[in-house]
């Protein structure tokens, strides 16, 4: 859930991915990150529960001029919340943990992330609070990884120094990437998959189907021994992740889960 929006900017935005950035430590930071979006055009500030609280005088300090940033950050309760209205969400982190997802360079990422918004789709990446980065509760709601090419032996980054590296990939990516020919029927062609009557669903709405799911998967007593829940929720979800569902596919995703349970519940009743 969302608990501020003061945005109150005389810049002209243009789609851009969400930077989002998870329990920053540090205003200063905050502010250095705001800094390094207003130098690629990123104007999209999402913050989940800022340690220090929201809003910050040494963010503004640190933002050096890139104040219409700090004033339209969006400030929220939890990662779910920051990333609900979006399709395509991105995880930086310096290592692959134990999920079973697609591994992108900042370049590829933001080459996927241009294209999607080209198709008019909502894109974001996931930064981590500076000491431990993203829990993999977090990583589970992203569809890809993102890896900077840094030193094995030295990879941490400065959270302000993660939003200028994709951000300067973002920038060098603004061109066209049409293809094909455009007729009166249809537009030119995009790389990737091509949406023609329906659009990619939402995180809100896929996270209503894994809730749906995991629901009955309680009920039917699926989800068992208890301690092994967690990571059993989390392999579903980054499995189903994976598909890149449409709208129209959750929908009936949620359907069949509806079907199922109906009927097991009808012979359960029967004499």
């Amino acid at each position: 859930m969302a608990l501020k929006n003061s945005k109150n900017n005389q810049v002209e935005q243009q789609p851009a991915p969400a930077v989002i950035l998870v329990e920053p430590q540090l205003g200063e930071n905050i502010g250095m990150a705001a800094r390094a979006m207003a130098n690629f055009s990123l104007n999209d500030l999402r913050l989940v529960a800022p340690r220090d609280g929201w809003p910050s005088k040494e963010a503004y300090s640190a933002a050096s001029g890139a104040t219409w940033i700090i004033e339209g950050a969006r400030l929220y309760e939890d990662v779910s919340g920051a990333v609900a209205d979006l399709n395509y969400v991105c995880a930086t982190t310096a290592r692959t943990r134990d999920s079973v997802k697609q591994v992108l360079a900042p370049q590829s990422a933001a080459s996927e992330m241009s294209a999607r918004i080209a198709r008019k789709e909502s894109c974001g990446i996931l930064f981590g609070p500076e000491q431990a980065g993203l829990e993999n509760d977090d990583i589970a709601l992203c569809d890809t990884l993102v890896m900077a090419p840094v030193n094995p032996k030295f990879a941490s980054l400065n959270l302000a120094q993660a939003v200028l590296i994709i951000g300067y990939e973002w920038m060098k990516q603004q061109q066209s990437g049409a293809l094909g020919r455009e007729t009166e029927f249809d537009g030119p062609a995009r790389e990737g998959l091509q949406m023609q009557h329906t659009r990619p669903a939402t995180r809100a709405e896929m996270v209503g189907f894994f809730e749906h799911l995991e629901g009955e998967l309680d009920i039917s007593g699926f989800l068992r021994p208890p301690e092994k829940r967690p990571q059993m929720v989390r392999n579903l979800r980054n499995m189903f992740q994976r598909m890149g569902a449409s709208e129209q596919e959750v929908r009936t995703l949620r359907g069949v889960v509806s079907s199922l349970t109906r009927t097991h519940r009808h012979r359960d009743k029967m004499p």
